[in-house]
């Protein structure tokens, strides 16, 4: 599959896109609050058609340091058929996903990621050397393909708490797409890697209040 065999595909996220107005960066160009990146946007500025929660076999974990994000952990994922990580899928055009992978990794120069193979292998590496260089393929939704990226690795020796900004668009995205109440969100990121031993419960509870 490629963008000459469909029109669209779904982008399923679990960090911080969860928050679509942070999301609309990658769609639309411009920079999100808290944030030290301010971003072109896609050719394409058409709106997501739809907007679905999901949830994916995976678990969620906070590593490495973004200057994007005054050097906080950023999310990523671990395939683990024992753990949900609650993620919010786009339906956005295919060429729109090809420039949103490129943003997230900083690639400069034509990029189309082979979708087709994607599917058949249930993943695909672009950049392996970039933060999120490994599309993984989580199955179809109304008959099209769901796609989200992660690292290529388990990055166990890098677990770094996240920046509250960052943070806070995960909060509010958890609202957005689950009408969490405080204690479900608390008892959610409360457990996962860098945030656990990390940010004290009383302060995540604060930031969710806030």
């Amino acid at each position: 599959m490629n963008k000459e065999n469909f029109g669209h595909v779904w982008y399923a996220c679990y960090g911080s896109n969860l928050q679509e107005e942070r999301f609309t960066c990658y769609i639309s160009g411009g920079r999100p609050e808290g944030s030290f990146r301010t971003y072109t946007g896609c050719t394409n500025k058409t709106s997501p058609a739809a907007t679905k929660p999901i949830e994916i076999k995976a678990e969620l974990y906070f590593a490495k340091r973004s200057k994007t994000w005054s050097g906080g952990g950023a999310a990523f994922i671990r395939p683990d058929e024992n753990s949900i990580t609650l993620g919010k899928m786009y339906l956005i055009a295919t060429d729109q996903f090809s420039e949103l992978v490129k943003q997230e990794i900083r690639f400069k120069g034509n990029l189309e990621p082979d979708l087709t193979l994607a599917v058949k292998s249930g993943f695909l590496i672009t950049k392996p050397e970039t933060w999120y260089g490994k599309i993984l393929h989580l199955g179809h939704e109304e008959g099209l393909p769901i796609f989200t990226f992660t690292n290529i690795d388990f990055l166990e020796t890098e677990i770094n708490a996240p920046n509250e900004h960052y943070l806070k668009k995960i909060i509010l995205g958890l609202r957005e797409t689950y009408q969490l109440k405080e204690d479900q969100i608390l008892n959610y990121l409360s457990s996962k890697k860098g945030i656990k031993g990390n940010i004290l419960k009383q302060d995540l509870r604060h930031l969710i209040r806030r």
